[in-house]
């Protein structure tokens, strides 16, 4: 049986300050897909999110995440650290 897949710390912080500003937030429960389907006016951005408190070496893609990130043809796929840096992701 496949486990719940385990939420970045500071991820509820990141959504709640996006939809402040009105972006469309869905959470991602599929393993090596990213965290976050974002929609704002058109644009869609795909987030991955890593606890920007913990060092870098925590902060390592799994090897599905980083399959997945190797293979996205598109460039709207982020990781993002912390709420200020999911939001400038978005041209306002």
């Amino acid at each position: 049986m496949r486990r719940a897949a385990r939420r970045d710390d500071g991820e509820d912080e990141i959504v709640d300050a996006l939809r402040a500003k009105g972006v469309y937030v869905k959470k991602v429960n599929a393993e090596g897909f990213a965290d976050l389907v974002c929609w704002y006016k058109g644009r869609t951005l795909i987030l991955e999110v890593k606890d920007g408190k913990k060092p870098p070496s925590a902060r390592k893609l799994s090897d599905a995440e980083q399959r997945f990130h190797d293979d996205w043809p598109g460039d709207n796929l982020h990781i993002v650290l912390s709420a200020d840096d999911a939001i400038a992701k978005f041209d306002w």
